[in-house]
């Protein structure tokens, strides 16, 4: 099979969706890569490291859309991309197509076959390939938090530690699940006073017994979040639904029981957001000021550590990668339903029921088609 990689075009995304480690994997089994020239770069892949491994270099991103069976990325496909998308291409990288009519609908006309990253599963439930950039974001959601509480930056002007003498800030997380245990450990390691919130019994028995002397547990209900984000300085919103649109949890007219200059960081931001207020920013303009509390929603957090990021998810992706480059997509999804669950879109069917559901289209059940 022929994989190509083209370079990112999303705002200040600088990931790619192949490392070299992948690509000499690829070549070694016998299959051709191609690479756009400088894909890496952002990531601190040149191009000789690709060659190195076997693969060949491409001058622009149209020979990739061109040329390749498989094509490997990170983000979704941007609307010049999508143009170049065929019936019978494969498409492997994050789509998060339930908030996002538009990408779903060119999908469709395109007939590829789209495997999102997202929604494939594991045999204990998980999401294998959105866990290490839920890993990422969560780390990084009280760094840039604690960025935006800065009062140069409209915040409340509050030091997420404190100093002595001075009370830290309250941290409030939303979801117990990837993203909202890291943000929690961080967030209470740089000295913040943290809860957390669940509606999983079981996941809050886990976290209280692994990191209670970190960070306190409450459980989800409404009133509960009404009466944390009162005293909060930052909450972030980590609450995952695989496929489908985000549920929003906090209303605008909510904010105005919140302190001024608080903010909300949306690490749910791809899947439309878990805040009514939200929508999506980029690295270069991250926040904006909705009644007073600040707003951090960049849709593409882990891009800001592109190496970190394209090396973790790499390590994941590389076997679901090789297992449809060796058998073909239709064998490699029979052979395996979690695969199977990252069909997204087949031949001008959609085939993905909570994306169906959140945008009001007609699906396929995707075990038909294998």
């Amino acid at each position: 099979m022929k994989i190509g990689c083209p370079k990112e075009i999303k705002n200040q995304e600088y990931r790619v969706g192949m490392t070299p480690s992948a690509a000499l994997e690829a070549v070694t089994r016998g299959h051709e890569v191609i690479i756009e020239t400088g894909a890496g770069v952002g990531a601190g892949f040149d191009d000789a490291a690709y060659t190195d491994a076997g693969a060949s270099i491409v001058g622009a991103a149209s020979d990739i859309f061109e040329q390749a069976d498989m094509v490997v990325k990170v983000k979704e496909p941007q609307p010049v991309e999508r143009k170049q998308l065929r019936e019978g291409q494969i498409l492997f990288t994050y789509l998060h197509l339930a908030p996002d009519e538009a990408q779903t609908k060119d999908l469709l006309a395109s007939g590829v076959t789209a495997i999102a990253y997202e929604t494939v599963t594991d045999k204990r439930g998980g999401l294998p390939l959105l866990a290490p950039m839920s890993e990422v974001a969560g780390k990084l959601a009280p760094q840039v938090g604690s960025w935006a509480l800065q009062k140069a930056n409209g915040g409340r002007g509050t030091l997420l530690g404190g100093i002595p003498g001075v009370a830290p800030a309250n941290v409030l997380v939303i979801g117990g699940g990837n993203v909202g245990t890291h943000a929690a450990r961080v967030a209470a390691g740089m000295g913040a006073s943290v809860t957390v919130l669940d509606r999983s019994l079981d996941r809050m028995r886990y976290l209280d017994d692994v990191f209670s002397d970190q960070f306190k547990t409450r459980y989800a209900s409404k009133a509960n979040t009404l009466e944390l984000i009162e005293t909060a300085d930052m909450v972030v919103g980590a609450v995952l639904v695989p496929g489908a649109a985000a549920p929003k949890l906090i209303s605008r007219e909510e904010l105005g029981i919140m302190k001024p200059g608080s903010v909300l960081v949306d690490v749910a931001i791809d899947q439309g957001g878990c805040f009514e207020t939200s929508k999506a920013t980029t690295h270069d303009d991250p926040i904006y000021d909705v009644d007073g509390i600040v707003h951090y929603c960049v849709a593409n957090m882990p891009g800001a550590v592109a190496r970190t990021a394209t090396i973790g998810l790499g390590n994941a992706t590389m076997p679901f990668m090789m297992a449809i480059a060796n058998k073909g997509w239709k064998k490699a999804c029979g052979d395996d339903p979690h695969l199977l669950a990252g069909l997204n879109t087949h031949e001008g069917q959609l085939t993905y029921a909570a994306v169906g559901e959140a945008l009001g289209m007609d699906h396929v059940d995707p075990s038909s088609l294998v």
